[in-house]
């Protein structure tokens, strides 16, 4: 055979490889196989294939051998030097009619995710498979369409069996059909038996039941069937009364199930009515089935054609014919089938009569220390019960299963019998060894104080698959010869099909098995190395099939052989060129540690991750890196390790990474918290250690701060704030009264942050949500009536860490918007996470005792008060927005106004009040509260206030909405500028220019115009130097971005009269500060598109204006001034060649469109053919 030639343990060949060996042994066949199959027609069976029994139930799958000559032929053509694509191998089938042998072609392509174009069209057409009744003799013999009714269905569906004996088929084509029919059903039947031996394995015991019907106060708990079937009915329920939202949450919380079809409820099981019938119906006791009447109406035979009831006669006979002879045939498999198990059943209760007989007085004494043996007919079978099944695994694995210690006996019993068969004496034996393996594997357990669910958590980053058919084989490993046999027996059927088409992961069964059960150490480390090495580039599901049978295969050797075969395989591939294998090496690594020795756990395997996490370049290898990392951190209880897992948080938190950095919040800093809550160093070592670095950071950057390093070290005590929070309770006065008794409160929804991952959920960490509820009440309770004595770790949070966080936020520069936000959102999250009351009661009174605010607390003349730092903002943005209540906002709200009081009365910097407008304006939400802020501001008596508002106009105008503008802004800035005094007035410029820039209503943007129009035109202003240089300022600022009509029509003519009447200024400061100033608004606008007349008329004037003002006060600005005027007019000049130009290529152009037009009508009076049409545009001779 073909596929024998092919090793499937020959990983080193990729999957062309193997394909091209095909392709060479099909084509070495004979020709007169080739043939043989092109004579049977288009579903000609194999050449090889067996006779036809159809449905025997010792049946297997054709041959691979059996291909037409024509795709042999086809695959050949190429030879060693060319490779035929597979397209044209489809082609070829197609064309030659070989339908069967396309099918499964197009089968084989489909599960290898490379799925062809023209096979699937071609299948998914009903067309290419109805009966075509003109078709001539020759050409059925030649193989045409399908001799098929017409209808809507693909070839899938299509029932062969009804014309296996219609003349125009032979009867191997029958067998070929029913065999690849028989296939697709074994595959479906395997599946659906999977799905019932779950279902099984929740069923509830029948003495269980029948307690539960003898109390009848004692509800029966619900049946898994019973609960999808009601979430279904629940979900219909609430879909069909617009209750959208609450299914779709309802729906995330069973997503183990597909609301969309009841198929998924269970097998043939018939739909009830929805719950509305069920509630009306529910007393009623109405018959489940109603009678129903069948209908006809009557045709009158004589409009029928005539021989329509002949034909319909012919072909409903012989169509009856056809299934009687099938049910007969099926009848007569069946009862064969009867005979031959019965005749096993009887063997069967023999054996077992024999071994009851033949228990002798040993046996006796080995049972008496062993609880009562079931009877025979209780006992597991064989198939199901010596198998370690890793699904589920949970704490309480160590304790031993009572069907198991059944088993158990009974292997002893067997192993005692006196038999004179040394075959069985030697089977007992190997039974024997391994139920004693069973039972003595023991790992180590750590010694941690971890909470279930947290565990749980943990090792739900274990990418393990053992739901679906293929996990299911993996994660059962048998321990007997002849579990081995049946495992080959339901592996082998998968493997052969596939084994050439990258489903090699269908070896994974074979190879565990054999690897656990061989006895050899060369051959396990064998065959462990094709484990890893079975596939090229696997890839994400093939890794977890790997990663399962390598657990497996864990709980079943125990540590000391993880230890001497698995982990040496690990460190071959982990500087493998392909970075998907040593993403398996890092995935592994996290899978296996809870299999391991502690000692291994703690040093080699922790230095193999290390080592990947610092050399290795694929982002995908060190996110996988981190997360097992944070698996080992969940086991490791070696406290000299805690400082190699500091350094390791902060290389994680360095990565380049995104993705890398993510994990590392995600999995890492949780799992490493855990550890060093345990070790008591959380509030001792780790977050003082973090405090350190970034207040020696701050030292280091006075002339310039690395807000990367700062954003790191912040971000990990962000991620650390969860764990903080849980110790809380652990030495709280109230942990001994936290018991769940009764109804429990739920939390609410906004209680706290959303966690990054579930391990960063507060949670999770405690237990459970219900736990949390319970001492989230006493917690609340206690910090509001009994107070917080004796109650270290809060007192280490309020009287050490909060002073020294204030501390370090005093020293940050103001200016830094990112590291204001970083702050801000840190105290956001520490300030939700801990709770209103510890907020009100705790956070804010240090930062108020901090920040009074009076004129006093304000250095004028140094600038260097805590209202300049960055205090402020960080305190307004992180503190008092982290809850929106009515009394919070109005706090926030007194807060900005007495600050930008107190700051514009003492002369001071508005850095700290600008840093808090620019953070809460990124929130929509807060664009009104800023506006009653600013408002207060407007209104103030102090002309001081009201150019400190007028001036916050312009840091808000860029976010607010346009409505906003036009309601709110232009209205108050309107005020402002008539407002008595002049600076006031010059403070509401910017706040105009920005407008211009930003908004686009043609209303709005004309009353700004006048407004900045009245500035520059009425006389009162015409001496006014500082309001000139803040026109001109904003100008060179807004004049790029504004709209080019607002540009051209007031900013060039303006900034041409401003340069013309400084070159008339006496007073030569005031005359270099307006020519500074208009030096920087002509530089930014001679990069925009500047119109010819405007540069003649406007732009160049006030350049040489401006050149005369510097070739006296600033002599090197004066020549930057004339080269930009020399290019402004070699502008101009190309702009007059380009269209003296334009004109003449304007009069080629014309001429062109009538020499086209001609041409045209020339063509529309041709009347002669295409063919003719051709010979125009030849060339006469």
């Amino acid at each position: 055979m073909a596929a024998g030639n092919v090793n499937p343990f020959n990983v080193s060949d990729s999957e062309e490889e193997a394909e091209q060996r095909q392709d060479r042994a099909d084509t070495e066949r004979s020709p007169c196989d080739g043939a043989q199959g092109h004579s049977l027609g288009p579903f000609s069976p194999p050449a090889f294939s067996e006779p036809p029994a159809l449905l025997s139930s010792n049946r297997t799958s054709p041959s691979v051998d059996g291909i037409p000559a024509s795709a042999a032929a086809v695959a050949g053509i190429g030879g060693a030097e060319t490779r035929v694509s597979v397209d044209a191998i489809a082609a070829q089938l197609l064309r030659d009619q070989y339908i069967l042998t396309a099918l499964e072609l197009h089968t084989e392509l489909l599960e290898a995710g490379r799925e062809l174009p023209r096979l699937r069209d071609y299948f998914s057409n009903p067309g290419n498979f109805e009966r075509q009744s003109g078709t001539p003799p020759a050409c059925k013999e030649q193989g045409g369409p399908l001799n098929r009714a017409g209808s809507i269905s693909t070839l899938d569906s299509l029932d062969f069996a009804r014309y296996s004996d219609d003349g125009n088929r032979e009867s191997d084509e029958r067998v070929a059909v029913l065999e690849f029919e028989l296939r697709k059903a074994k595959e479906t039947i395997q599946a659906l038996r999977a799905n019932l031996t779950q279902a099984a394995e929740c069923e509830i015991p029948s003495q269980e039941r029948k307690n539960y019907k003898s109390s009848p106060e004692i509800q029966e708990p619900i049946r898994p069937l019973e609960k999808r079937a009601l979430n279904f009915l629940v979900n219909e329920y609430l879909l069909k009364n617009e209750y959208k939202l609450t299914s779709i949450t309802f729906s995330d919380e069973n997503d183990d199930q597909d609301f969309e079809l009841w198929d998924d409820v269970g097998l043939n099981i018939p739909k009830p009515p929805d719950l509305l019938q069920l509630y009306r119906n529910c007393g009623n006791n109405l018959p489940l089935h109603q009678n129903t009447v069948d209908v006809a109406v009557g045709v009158d035979p004589s409009d029928l054609p005539g021989e329509h009831f002949t034909q319909e006669a012919t072909i409903q006979q012989q169509q009856q014919q056809e299934v009687v002879q099938e049910l007969e045939y099926q009848i007569s498999l069946l009862n064969s089938e009867k005979q031959s198990l019965a005749e096993q059943i009887k063997k069967l209760q023999s054996d077992i009569q024999s071994l009851q007989r033949n228990v002798s007085s040993p046996t006796t004494r080995v049972n008496s220390a062993q609880p009562k043996e079931d009877p025979p007919c209780d006992k597991t079978p064989l198939d199901n019960g010596q198998y370690l099944d890793i699904r589920g695994v949970t704490e309480t694995d160590s304790t031993p299963d009572p069907n198991t210690t059944k088993t158990s006996t009974t292997t002893t019993t067997t192993d005692y019998t006196e038999s004179s068969m040394t075959t069985t004496q030697h089977n007992s034996k190997v039974k024997s060894q391994s139920q004693q393996s069973k039972t003595s594997v023991q790992f180590d357990q750590p010694n941690r104080k971890l909470s279930p669910a947290f565990h749980q958590a943990l090792l739900s980053f274990c990418r393990m698959s053992a739901d679906s058919r293929l996990g299911s084989e993996v994660s059962r490993i048998a321990d007997s010869e002849q579990s081995v046999m049946l495992m080959l027996g339901r592996c082998l059927p998968h493997i052969v099909p596939n084994v050439l088409l990258a489903k090699r992961e269908e070896l994974i069964p074979l190879i565990l098995c054999t690897a656990c059960l061989h006895p050899e150490p060369k051959e396990r480390d064998q065959l462990l190395h094709i484990l890893f090495n079975l596939i090229k580039r696997p890839d994400d599901e093939q890794r977890q099939m790997i990663l399962t049978g390598c657990v497996a295969f864990a709980r079943h050797v125990g540590p000391t052989r993880v230890e001497a075969e698995l982990l040496p395989q690990c460190w071959e591939q982990i500087n493998h060129k392909y970075p998907e294998r040593r993403l398996l090496v890092a995935e592994a690594c996290g899978a296996l540690a809870p299999y391991l020795p502690k000692e291994i756990r703690s040093s080699l395997v922790l230095s193999m991750l290390q080592q990947m996490l610092a050399e290795d370049k694929a982002d995908m290898v060190r996110e996988a890196v981190v997360k097992s990392l944070g698996i080992i951190m969940g086991y490791i209880d070696d406290p000299d390790k805690y400082s190699q897992g500091f350094e390791l948080m902060l290389l994680s938190l360095g990565d380049p990474s995104e993705r890398v950095v993510s994990a590392t919040h995600q999995v890492f800093i949780p799992a490493f918290a855990a550890w060093c809550t345990e070790l008591g160093n959380l509030q001792s070592q780790l977050i003082p250690s973090l405090l350190t670095r970034i207040r020696k950071l701050l030292k280091q950057g006075e002339y310039g701060l690395d807000e990367h390093k700062l954003h790191i070290y912040l971000s990990a005590l962000q991620s650390l704030v969860p764990s903080l929070f849980a110790v809380l309770f652990q030495n709280a006065p109230f942990t001994s009264r936290a018991k769940l008794q009764g109804d429990v409160p739920p939390i609410e929804v906004t209680r706290f942050p959303r966690p990054a991952s579930p391990l960063q959920d507060v949670a999770t960490i405690v237990g459970s949500r219900e736990q949390l509820s319970v001492l989230l009440q006493l917690y609340d309770n206690q910090l509001q009536h009994e107070g917080t004595t004796g109650w270290d770790s809060l007192l280490w949070v309020v009287n050490q860490f909060l002073p020294q966080l204030i501390e370090i936020v005093g020293q940050i520069n103001v200016t830094s918007s990112t590291c204001v936000h970083e702050f801000s959102r840190f105290f956001w999250r520490f300030c939700r996470t801990f709770g209103k009351i510890f907020t009100n009661t705790k956070v804010k009174p240090q930062f108020q005792e901090i920040l009074r605010l009076s004129e006093e607390n304000v250095d004028a003349t140094a600038g260097n008060g805590i209202l300049t730092k960055a205090t402020v903002p960080i305190y307004a943005t992180g503190v008092l927005t982290c809850y929106n209540q009515e009394e919070d906002r109005k706090l926030l709200v007194g807060f900005l106004e007495d600050v930008m009081t107190t700051l514009s009365l003492s002369h001071a910097p508005l850095d700290s009040l600008k840093a808090s407008f620019v953070e809460l304006g990124a929130n929509p939400a807060y664009h009104e509260l800023l506006l009653t802020v600013l408002w207060y501001g407007v209104v103030h008596t102090s002309a001081l206030v009201r150019c400190t508002a007028a001036r916050m106009f312009e840091l808000l105008v860029k976010g607010v909405n346009e409505t906003l503008v036009a309601q709110r802004v232009v209205p108050a800035l309107i005020t402002l500028s008539s407002d008595p005094e002049i600076s006031v007035r010059i403070s509401t410029i910017p706040a105009f220019g920005t407008i211009m820039e930003t908004v686009t209503q043609k209303e709005l943007l004309e009353r700004v115009k006048m407004q900045l129009a009245s500035f520059l035109e009425d006389p009162q202003y015409q001496d006014q130097h500082s309001l000139h240089m803040e026109i001109i300022k904003t100008f060179g600022r807004v004049g790029p971005n504004a709209e080019p009509r607002f540009r051209d029509e007031f900013v060039l003519p303006h900034l041409h009269k401003l340069a013309l009447c400084n070159n008339q200024q006496m007073v030569d400061s005031k005359r270099i500060d307006i020519a500074t100033q208009l030096f920087e608004a002509y530089s930014a606008l001679s990069c925009c598109f500047i119109s010819e007349e405007l540069m003649v008329n406007h732009f160049l004037p006030g350049l040489r204006c401006l050149r005369t003002d510097m070739e006296q006060l600033s002599p090197e600005h004066e020549v930057i001034l004339s080269s930009m005027i020399k290019e402004c007019e070699i502008k101009v000049e190309n702009k007059g060649i380009g269209e003296a130009q334009g004109s003449i290529s304007i009069a080629a152009s014309l001429v062109g469109e009538d020499a086209k037009t001609k041409f045209l009508s020339k063509m529309g009076q041709l009347t002669t053919s295409g063919a003719m049409l051709a010979n125009v545009f030849q060339r006469k001779k």
